[in-house]
């Protein structure tokens, strides 16, 4: 017979996690806990069980559980552009110190000399530090520098958790890789400014590709 003690799961240490809706204890011996005949309970349906497809019911879905239930408030869409500006400025003075270090301005003094190569070198950097800046914030507290000091978090929408390093990832690309390319500043506006209209959960583009929302922390 083996002497080791049981092994358990690792607690979640995530404090940002929806917890599964609490359960009254079964047994006890009251009269009035007894079901009727035929099982249910004496007062009505159960409750829906915890989780499930955020895109298939709950806020202005079809009956099914609401998945921001036991979540804070949604973030302010104008709060959310402010976070934006904010992570850009402080990204954006990253980006230029790097190319004025390694001579890759996006522009020579003379306009009519624009070096194409130099261009795609600085808006391929500022893109891949975007990313990077989203993902490694994100997925560890769910707040870039400027959501944080504006009172914001992403999370998951189907259970409230900080996103993992692939969603924040997926989450990064999608709003930061145009940046690479071309219609940088236009892609940003939409997709960010998307969270002005949608319904019911406030998701910018990004945030839908993610399956993610931003609650005030």
């Amino acid at each position: 017979m083996s002497t080791e003690p049981p092994q358990y799961p690792p607690p979640d240490d995530d404090p940002f996690r929806k917890q599964p809706p609490h359960q009254p204890p079964q047994g006890g011996g009251s009269p009035y806990d007894t079901p009727p005949p035929g099982g249910g309970s004496p007062y009505g349906t159960p409750p829906p069980p915890y989780g499930g497809d955020p895109y298939g019911g709950g806020a202005g879905g079809h009956g099914g559980p609401d998945p921001l239930a036991g979540m804070p408030p949604l973030a302010d869409s104008g709060k959310r552009v402010l976070a934006r500006i904010i992570d850009m400025i402080l990204v954006g003075v990253v980006v230029w110190l790097l190319t004025w270090l390694f001579g890759t301005s996006e522009y020579d003094i003379d306009p009519d000399k624009v070096n194409t190569g130099r261009s795609f070198g600085q808006s391929l950097l500022a893109a891949v530090l975007y990313i990077a800046y989203d993902t490694y914030l994100i997925s560890r507290t769910g707040q870039t520098l400027g959501k944080k000091w504006l009172g914001m978090r992403v999370a998951n929408l189907n259970d409230g958790a900080t996103p993992t390093v692939s969603t924040a990832l997926a989450r990064a690309a999608v709003l930061w890789l145009p940046f690479a390319f071309c219609c940088a500043c236009i892609w940003t506006a939409i997709c960010g400014g998307w969270s002005f209209f949608d319904k019911p959960y406030k998701q910018g583009l990004h945030d839908k590709a993610a399956k993610t929302v931003v609650v005030s922390a």
